[in-house]
């Protein structure tokens, strides 16, 4: 009886600590200087599904390829990616 008692107790718990999360994208829009390039493109989030969120991560996650996030143009989930997939062209998912 303890054992099974410890077993839901431990399933209740691991089930609280790590609550599944949605898929969560983002689109937004970044520049280059010298030349000016810009493009809009289309990422996944793997911290909060919040425009704020998206925002530190994405700026982060392009920065490293030389790119400024000029703005968050929305939050959705995975409903929201195929009418985005050819506008983003090469940056769909890319970062």
């Amino acid at each position: 009886m303890k054992q099974t008692m410890f077993s839901l107790l431990a399933i209740g718990l691991f089930a609280v600590a790590n609550p599944a999360h949605a898929e969560c994208y983002a689109d937004y829009k970044a520049k280059q200087d010298n030349p000016l390039r810009l493009h809009y493109g289309v990422a996944q989030l793997q911290g909060p599904c919040s425009a704020s969120a998206a925002r530190s991560e994405i700026a982060g996650r392009i920065a490293r390829d030389g790119w400024t996030l000029l703005n968050i143009v929305s939050v959705f989930g995975p409903e929201g990616l195929n009418e985005r997939r050819e506008s983003a062209g090469p940056y769909f998912l890319r970062f």
